[in-house]
């Protein structure tokens, strides 16, 4: 009988517990002013779930290389970060009026990085005043820090591009861009 007591006491005890919490929880009864506000509609969920990139357009171009079979590459940030890192991001379009396979020859011939399938990884930076070139960085694993699984793109598909570095020196104000297949390019860094 003192055990059935006992559980009664656990199970009132843990219901007035979990009834503070509930209360305590809308308690606030005028929201903070530099808490801002949770506004998530669903499609702005199911984005972000799915990992789809965004639909904005980017203000600046810095470059737009043109390659085989209509294929043009357009970059718009050139953005070097605090961990040593610098980061190209751009758009890859099919501007002609047929689907295009992308050429191999654009994830580079290393090892490491071709038996990891299609990529960008073949891009190289090239620092003329340093004496020096850069390759996609790689993961522990050999895969580029780029994006991959680019196969056949349709006529007019465009898709959101990023690849990364090791980052020049402060004092190189610009690069030269090169990716296998398209004309070089040169990225003034930010």
């Amino acid at each position: 009988m003192n055990v059935l007591y006992a559980r009664r006491g656990l199970a009132s005890l843990a219901a007035a517990a979990v009834a503070l919490l509930v209360a305590g929880c809308g308690a606030e009864e005028k929201p903070k002013a530099d808490k801002p506000a949770a506004t998530t509609t669903a499609a702005q969920t199911t984005q972000a779930e799915q990992g789809k990139p965004s639909a904005e357009v980017p203000t600046e171009t810095l470059a737009v290389l043109k390659g085989q079979k209509g294929l043009e590459l357009s970059i718009n940030s050139a953005q070097r970060d605090a961990g040593g890192f610098l980061t190209i991001k751009g758009q890859l379009k099919n501007t002609s009026d047929s689907a295009v396979a992308l050429p191999s020859q654009m994830r580079g011939d290393e090892n490491e990085v071709v038996k990891h399938g299609n990529s960008l990884g073949g891009a190289t930076l090239i620092d003329s005043a340093g004496k020096k070139r850069y390759y996609v960085l790689r993961d522990t694993d050999g895969r580029p820090l780029t994006t991959t699984a680019l196969d056949i793109f349709s006529a007019g598909e465009t898709a959101e591009v990023f690849m990364q570095f090791p980052a020049p020196p402060a004092s190189t104000p610009e690069v030269s861009f090169q990716l296998p297949t398209f004309e070089p390019a040169t990225l003034k860094l930010s």
